[in-house]
């Protein structure tokens, strides 16, 4: 274990990371608001807990506070933004959108963490500028993959937050 995780936080980190990446793309990719895309959701948001908590616990990179920690402040924002218009749906107009955008960048930033993470393994490498092509590239293109579908996703979770509205549903 020691040579390919620096402890057992490494483990349970990297374990965490991996269930986040099958659950939080097998979630955009589903039906939503449907009970097993709620259900993965819950999955994907508890994994991403636990990697987030994990993240601020490893230190092995710079023996201190680095980059991938000021990523991981980012990601908690996401993730927290995006579980707010869930528990506030009644108070917002178009939850269902902002739940969709920001936790469409928190999949989007796990994807960048992930490209990042595997980049800075390439040996003889400038670790910073793999970080920031590999997280700048994955950005670009879930960036204009959001612009393209934009419209059609504004439409239809527009229609899921007044379908929800109309059947007093929470989740």
């Amino acid at each position: 274990m020691s040579s390919l995780f620096s402890s057992e936080i490494g483990l349970i980190h990297f374990i965490a990371s991996v269930l986040a990446l099958i659950l939080g793309s097998a979630v955009l990719l589903m039906t939503k608001g449907s009970k097993t895309h709620i259900r993965m959701g819950y999955l994907y948001v508890a994994s991403m807990a636990v990697l987030l908590v994990t993240a601020f616990m490893l230190y092995n990179l710079f023996g201190k506070w680095g980059i991938f920690h000021y990523f991981a402040v980012v990601s908690s924002l996401t993730l927290a933004l995006g579980m707010i218009p869930i528990f506030l749906r009644n108070q917002i107009k178009n939850w269902a959108y902002l739940h969709f955008s920001f936790m469409y960048w928190s999949v989007i930033g796990l994807y960048g963490a992930f490209v990042s993470e595997m980049m800075t393994r390439i040996p003889e490498v400038p670790f910073y500028n793999m970080v920031g092509v590999a997280t700048g590239g994955v950005m670009l293109f879930g960036g204009i993959l959001f612009g393209i579908n934009k419209a059609k996703w504004m439409k239809i979770m527009g229609a899921i937050s007044k379908q929800s509205k109309s059947k007093g549903e929470f989740a």
